[in-house]
């Protein structure tokens, strides 16, 4: 498997906050990988360190190939952004806003983004502080998309949109990335939107990673084990949170539990719950 972007070991303090604590993970080329974690978990301050805003204090990152301790800009380039909250110079058009924007990209492909803008229902003559939300957000994704990046990072790009407009923008980000096969990167707090769209997924927990791999080997992995005497729990599971387990799953086929004890299969968002709960709610 090949990863477009790894982050080993990357710390990161605010002051006495420690919002990233020996971050590892990796995301595969050519996937949607699904960064999820609880509000203060450490997934902006991530994101920020990837694009450059927020150098880490220590850890390192391979990017396209390249060991760097920072992204210059020189990267940047080469990397799409739809932030949480999409802030338009507001007396712009979509036309003019790509204008300005694809004069920041060598890459930047202007029949594309008219392409986009058809394909996403964006009125191009409309300026931006007379579109709703869920308009200005589709208008972020084609601004991202209109260069061709080989990497697409997205911070809750879904937050505050309707269910309808966010189940939309979903459909629309699987098909872009389909069609131009980029590599996305995508934090989210809402467990179902990550299991319709990603690929793979990683959880962070108190800015470290506690689980990275496909959404099937998370459910594998990931059991409620009932009855359980704590007298005889078995060495090969790992504590996730309460009655929650851990542990491969060819372990879970080879080994046998204890007399009483039964494993149930959960649903993901119990399993991410098990894991977020133990959560100390950081600042990002």
């Amino acid at each position: 498997m090949t990863c477009l972007l790894r982050l080993h070991d990357v710390t990161h303090r605010f002051g006495k906050v420690l919002a990233l604590d020996g971050l590892s993970l990796s995301v595969p080329e050519g996937a949607i990988y699904g960064f999820l974690g609880r509000n203060g978990a450490g997934k902006t301050t991530t994101l920020r360190v990837l694009m450059g805003l927020t150098p880490p204090d220590a850890g390192r990152i391979e990017l396209f190939g390249e060991e760097i301790r920072a992204v210059p800009v020189r990267l940047k380039r080469h990397i799409g952004f739809v932030p949480q909250e999409p802030h338009f110079y507001p007396w712009m058009t979509a036309v003019q806003l790509g204008r300005f924007v694809g004069d920041f990209y060598p890459t930047w492909d202007d029949a594309e983004y008219r392409r986009l803008l058809r394909r996403l229902d964006i009125p191009t003559d409309r300026k931006a502080s007379a579109m709703s939300g869920g308009t200005r957000t589709k208008l972020s994704l084609a601004l991202a998309f209109a260069p061709r990046p080989p990497l697409l990072l997205l911070d809750e790009p879904t937050t505050g949109l309707d269910p309808v407009a966010r189940r939309e923008f979903n459909d629309q980000l699987i098909e872009l990335q389909r069609e131009q096969g980029t590599t996305v990167m995508f934090s989210s707090h809402l467990v179902g939107e990550v299991e319709q769209v990603a690929h793979a997924v990683g959880i962070i927990q108190a800015g470290s990673a506690r689980f990275e791999g496909t959404v099937d080997s998370l459910r594998a992995q990931v059991r409620r084990v009932v009855g359980l005497d704590e007298a005889t729990e078995a060495s090969w599971l790992e504590r996730v949170r309460g009655d929650v387990f851990r542990a491969d799953e060819a372990a879970w086929r080879a080994n046998v539990l204890p007399p009483g004890a039964v494993a149930e299969r959960l649903g993901l968002e119990d399993i991410f719950l098990a894991f977020a709960r133990t959560d100390e709610v950081r600042a990002t």
